[in-house]
């Protein structure tokens, strides 16, 4: 990788350089590819001759840690334009590959193919709102932020609307959006470590992490960006691979999303045979029966405990008396000690299994209709016009969080002040789209060709006959997967098993009969992606707070060396700061993420769309408007999100505002931040001239720009 950290040339100097360095690392990137293409293909060999999958878990591991960190190694530096922004010299087409990487997190490619599978056309909100938003990056950001030419999103809202506190509300803004979403990332290195190597969750979140710490620790971005551009090519080969052969596997054509549609079909008639099949009913109507058995526990959890405890305790003592065998005794006694401790336990327990039930006494294990626009029905009973309404608008709050959010996320806006020009910022968002398109386009067909392995293959499969990989994911944690049978007929029903959207993508290639070697891939390539936008997220807070808080805020005069080393350590404390928070699994992937977009949207876009269009708006505006934007936004979140309720301790009823859901809560933190800017705007000051030359500096290309 010399070639990408050595030798480089600056942004002043000639084309024919940058050329030069374009071919550079062409040559690179290309022996890159082929190589680990020849080590993917050596362990498949390796495996044929009997190397154990645990040992291609941990190659595979170790190797792509080790790539990652000489890469980290290679290119260390102290310069402060290397650090922040890779010296501005990065071509637009490997630009948008780093971008397609620190966009395509653990959510990405960990779960947006089992959000589809659980929840078909609704899941669709992801793609359109996530694609959507880089039109508006290309379109309303990107080159006007490159233009400014200066490091970081903070900067350019102090220097556009003056002095500290715009600046100051961008540094929390950013370390908020940047660390719930960095959380989610570390937590999706644990998943996949741990299912890698077998060593725990926890542990493998810090082995994980010692990946993410080598690149941005020692060389910034100038590191992170040649590293994601790496992570790009295993991350979209690990995820093309295992769909084409799921593809030809089931159509025999080798373009999965040409027969997404045709598959599409098949299964909406396995969920007509499923619903109606009768060992389908009769687990359903076990499940009906439980619910109903948990509601009346509910009703008097404290009397309901006490009678468990009782019946529970007068069973291991009869069994014992009648010298029944071990197993039956432990069996009594593991069910004694399971139940909940106190009455707070088993309103909890209780409520959580009930939620359970209610899901699994519904057709296809709770799942709607894969082909089903929205829930309801637009022509039905009142009941059903008002939850397809419902289901409607959400879809929409999703898809224009989601936009507004991709297009105001800081770690994104940043890789466009690493290109050589304005121009060459404009067609790296273009490229980014394109490598971004190639995972995002995939993702629908890859749920519906799932969905039909398990609906065709595992659904019918004896207990005593189910897949060994099974097994696996059970033991890496039972949340993730899990199996009972539950009218102990022998049989898998739909409704008899559980399966974590975090899997479906991670063991794709299991479920398809492809060997080991392609899982240990797909592995590889979720804890790139996870990797890539960790170390994006991480030098975003430790920018924000080194170079504008510490420089820009408190230490003017401090010197390069001191700014990249205050940066470092405080990269260090934030990400075991972060890993700490994962390992405690807070809540799902794409809730955390989904989080950061709303948060993004509702902090960043108003401020920073205004500031570029608008030369009337003021920095008490942009203040208020930030601060309304994102003080509403948490709010609706922190009464409405179960797992923000339970660690704030809110008790108060669940009030949900149109019925919006709490991961689309931004909605109104946008509309809130445009109102209170404009309206504040209007009653306040014009800003001055300087303010208004430099909005048409940013905004009026020169001919050179065009």
């Amino acid at each position: 990788m010399s070639g990408a950290s050595e030798g480089s040339p600056g942004p002043a100097e000639s084309l024919s350089a940058r050329r030069a360095f374009r071919r550079n690392l062409d040559k690179v990137y290309g022996w890159y590819t082929a190589g680990f293409l020849v080590f993917v293909l050596a362990l498949a060999v390796f495996e044929q001759m009997g190397l154990s999958r645990r040992w291609i878990g941990i190659i595979f591991l170790l190797a792509t840690l080790l790539l990652y960190a000489g890469i980290g190694i290679m290119s260390r530096t102290t310069d402060a334009v290397e650090y922040y922004v890779a010296g501005r010299r990065v071509p637009a087409v490997y630009n948008g590959m780093a971008t397609g990487a620190d966009w395509m997190s653990a959510a990405s490619f960990i779960s947006l193919a089992g959000t589809l599978y659980l929840t078909g056309y609704s899941g669709l909100a992801f793609i359109m709102g996530w694609t959507g938003g880089y039109c508006l990056v290309a379109l309303f950001l990107a080159p006007y932020l490159r233009k400014f030419g200066q490091f970081t999103i903070p900067d350019f809202l102090g220097a556009r609307y003056g002095g500290n506190v715009p600046r100051f509300l961008g540094i929390l803004a950013a370390i908020l959006c940047s660390f719930t979403y960095v959380v989610a990332q570390i937590y999706g290195v644990g998943l996949i470590t741990s299912r890698l190597t077998g060593v725990a969750f926890e542990l493998g979140i810090f082995l994980g992490l010692g990946g993410i710490l080598v690149c941005s620790f020692l060389g910034g971005m100038r590191a992170v960006t040649w590293t994601q551009v790496t992570q790009y090519i295993v991350l979209i080969t690990a995820y093309l691979l295992p769909v084409i052969w799921l593809s030809v596997k089931q159509t025999g054509v080798p373009v999965p999303q040409a027969i997404y549609g045709f598959q599409l079909e098949k299964v909406t008639a396995l969920e007509k045979r499923l619903t109606a099949d009768p060992g389908e009913v009769e687990v359903r109507e076990i499940f009906r029966k439980r619910s109903a058995e948990l509601a009346e526990k509910l009703k008097d959890p404290r009397a309901a405990l006490r009678s468990d405890k009782s019946d529970a305790v007068k069973r291991s003592a009869e069994l014992k008396a009648a010298h029944a065998p071990d197993s039956d005794i432990v069996a009594a006694e593991k069910a004694l000690y399971g139940l909940p401790k106190d009455e707070a336990a088993a309103l909890k327990t209780w409520t959580a299994a009930r939620a359970v039930a209610d899901a699994k006494a519904k057709p296809l294990n709770g799942m709607p209709l894969h082909g089903q626009q929205f829930s309801g029905d637009p022509k039905g009973t009142p009941a059903e016009q008002l939850e397809f309404e419902v289901s409607r608008r959400n879809f929409l709050a999703l898809i224009f969080c989601l936009m507004l959010g991709t297009a105001a996320l800081p770690h994104i806006l940043m890789r466009y002040y690493t290109t050589p020009s304005v121009k060459e910022a404009r067609e790296s968002v273009s490229w980014s789209l394109f490598f971004i398109f190639l995972l995002y386009f995939t993702a629908p067909a890859l749920a519906v060709l799932v969905k039909y392995e398990v609906f065709q293959v595992l659904v019918g499969t004896p207990f005593d006959q189910l897949p060994q990989w099974m097994l696996a994911w059970s033991k890496v944690d039972p949340n993730l997967l899990s199996v009972v049978d539950v009218n102990h007929d022998n049989i898998l029903q739909l409704n008899e098993l559980s399966i974590d959207g975090d899997i479906i993508v991670l063991a794709t290639p299991e479920i398809g009969g492809l060997p080991y070697v392609v899982s240990g891939l797909v592995a590889a390539g979720g804890l790139a992606a996870a990797l890539s936008t960790a170390d994006g997220l991480l030098l975003t807070i430790a920018s924000a707070l080194s170079h504008d808080l510490y420089y820009k805020m408190i230490d003017p005069n401090a010197s390069t060396a001191r700014r990249v080393t205050i940066s470092k350590v405080l990269l260090l404390i934030v990400a075991l700061s972060a890993a700490y928070l994962a390992a405690q699994k807070p809540a799902d992937i794409l809730f955390l993420v989904s989080a950061a977009f709303s948060f993004a949207a509702a902090a960043f876009f108003p401020a920073l769309t205004l500031g570029i269009f608008w030369k009337r708006a003021t920095g008490l505006a942009a203040s208020l408007g930030m601060v309304f934007g994102l003080g509403i936004t948490f709010f609706y979140m922190l009464t409405t999100q179960p797992w923000l309720r339970h660690i704030f301790g809110v008790t108060s009823p669940v009030v949900l505002w149109w019925d919006i859901q709490p991961i689309s809560a931004g909605v109104f933190g946008v509309v809130l931040g445009f109102i209170v800017i404009v309206v504040v705007s209007l009653l306040t000051p014009a800003p001055g001239k300087a303010v208004e030359d430099l909005v048409d500096f940013v905004r009026y290309p020169r001919l050179d720009e065009q």
